[in-house]
């Protein structure tokens, strides 16, 4: 790797660290092409991202960004795990260490906010940012649907109170 695929490679990952919302530091000891490409998929199912870099040219991105603080766990072959949603990148990760020994969560951050591993476990557990925005949508027409039974509820019995008197009639 030559001195300009290096520079490309740092601000490429600099970009990346700038538009995300959190970070994963993971470390895998021996996973095969197959395992991270499947891993690559999931998170980019969940609209996260997983890239291993150089420590050293990670070191260099991360400076100048609220994820510096990052560059104390980059030791051995650490990926990042990235993600705009809070909780993606933090859910597909810890689904995987599960499934797979050879893939270690080392910690995260979230913002300026450091995470231990206990953290980023716990930010898995969370809801995700869409399943947010649908049980915020159920709650804004969950009264409007109420309203609207309410109303039609009286012209129901009526219309009930009526088809009885008919059928007696008959």
């Amino acid at each position: 790797m030559d001195r300009a695929q290096k520079a490309e490679q740092v601000s490429g990952l600099a970009k990346t660290l700038s538009e995300t919302s959190v970070v994963v530091v993971a470390r895998n000891h021996g996973l095969t092409v197959a395992q991270v490409t499947d891993l690559r998929i999931k998170m980019r199912a969940a609209g996260a991202t997983f890239k291993v870099t150089k420590n050293r040219l990670a070191r260099i991105a991360l400076e100048g960004t609220p994820y510096q603080p990052l560059g104390d766990m980059l030791t051995g072959p650490v990926g990042f795990a990235t993600s705009t949603d809070p909780v993606a990148a933090a859910k597909v990760a810890v689904d995987f260490a599960k499934s797979n020994d050879k893939f270690e969560i080392v910690g995260g951050a979230m913002g300026a906010t450091m995470l231990d591993i206990n953290g980023v476990k716990a930010l898995a557990t969370l809801p995700s940012l869409d399943e947010l925005r649908a049980k915020i949508v159920g709650l804004v027409q969950a009264p409007a649907t109420k309203i609207a039974q309410l109303v039609n509820a009286p012209a129901g019995k009526l219309a009930r109170v009526v088809g009885a008197y008919a059928a007696k009639a008959a």
